[in-house]
């Protein structure tokens, strides 16, 4: 079995599908860390995975709050975007240790500018640019990335 999962999207459908059948996978909650350059489909991933939960508003990037919570039914889901924090202990004053719960859905755009202040990941999630589509690659770091890799392997 492989510990990681890659797939051509062609187009912003298809990354906002991925996002909706990743979330089939992680409904006991699970870390995900999202890199790629900007416009590399982070934030419509995104989307993807918390309208997928139930979300039915609009799923818009944290950029200048850091984070957009999404309380739904069955899960809490925490949309972090670090790419403007300008030190990581700034992440300590919000409370960032009170959004991981074991069942929570934390999704962490810019994860290294949080290094230190963060948990592991369960999954490390790159995109990039392959001409006017992206390839998304996820690699799974615990147990439950794993998990996750492998069903998304038999869904394919």
């Amino acid at each position: 079995m492989s510990n990681t999962f890659s797939q051509h999207l062609a187009d912003e459908a298809q990354t906002v599908a991925m996002g909706t059948r990743l979330c089939k996978y992680i409904k006991e909650g699970a870390v995900l860390f999202l890199h790629g350059d900007l416009g590399a489909g982070k934030t419509t991933l995104s989307r993807g995975i918390v309208q997928g939960m139930g979300h039915t508003g609009k799923v818009k990037s944290p950029t200048y709050t850091l984070v957009e919570p999404y309380d739904l039914d069955d899960v809490s889901i925490y949309h972090f975007d670090l790419y403007r924090l300008g030190d990581p202990e700034e992440l300590e004053y919000m409370g960032i240790r009170d959004y991981f719960s074991t069942n929570a859905i934390c999704i962490i755009e810019w994860p290294e500018k949080g290094h230190g202040f963060i948990p592991n990941s369960d999954l490390d999630v790159d995109m990039a640019y392959d001409g006017q589509q992206r390839i998304i690659t996820l690699s799974a770091n615990s147990e439950r990335g794993q998990i996750i890799i492998n069903q998304l392997g038999q869904d394919a």
